[in-house]
């Protein structure tokens, strides 16, 4: 299993969003989704969505919080623990030149109408109502979603 990590920053109403559109063979193609990546040698999860969104953006997360962790099991790909944050004071500038896609700020309500995983949006309606840091397996074939578990409970 690897381990990723994957932020959303907030700015007044709107998220940055990556729309997952320039890179090749990207299992996340089309998609909508926050800023992350895999974890390099002896990072922490808190380390490594700061270099990530570094990296990405541009930007430096100066206030953010860890979420949860979506574990991330299908019959295509690697499994995956992806660790979660959001993030709601940046500093630096935007750099609109991401080689996986296009960087957008995107407002909210609109959010939920873009192409995303069925499984995201479990969790961003959990980071929405701000539950406690939980956990969340998700069971994908192919590109369904089979089955979801929250803090161990179906569901």
């Amino acid at each position: 299993m690897k381990n990723t990590t994957l932020c959303y920053l907030y700015r007044n109403d709107e998220v940055l969003l990556l729309h997952r559109i320039k890179k090749e063979h990207d299992l996340n193609e089309g998609m909508w989704i926050g800023i992350g990546g895999h974890f390099e040698e002896n990072e922490s999860p808190e380390e490594c969505a700061l270099r990530e969104v570094k990296e990405e953006t541009g930007l430096t997360m100066t206030e953010f919080r860890y979420r949860g962790v979506v574990t991330f099991v299908s019959d295509r790909y690697e499994g995956e623990y992806m660790h979660l944050f959001t993030a709601t004071k940046t500093e630096g500038e935007l750099n609109r030149d991401c080689d996986e896609g296009v960087l957008q700020w995107v407002k909210k309500e609109v959010f939920s109408t873009l192409p995303q995983w069925e499984g995201d949006k479990i969790f961003l309606k959990l980071l929405d109502e701000d539950a406690p840091f939980f956990s969340l397996k998700l069971e994908y074939e192919g590109n369904d979603l089979k089955k979801a578990v929250l803090n161990g409970k179906l569901f």
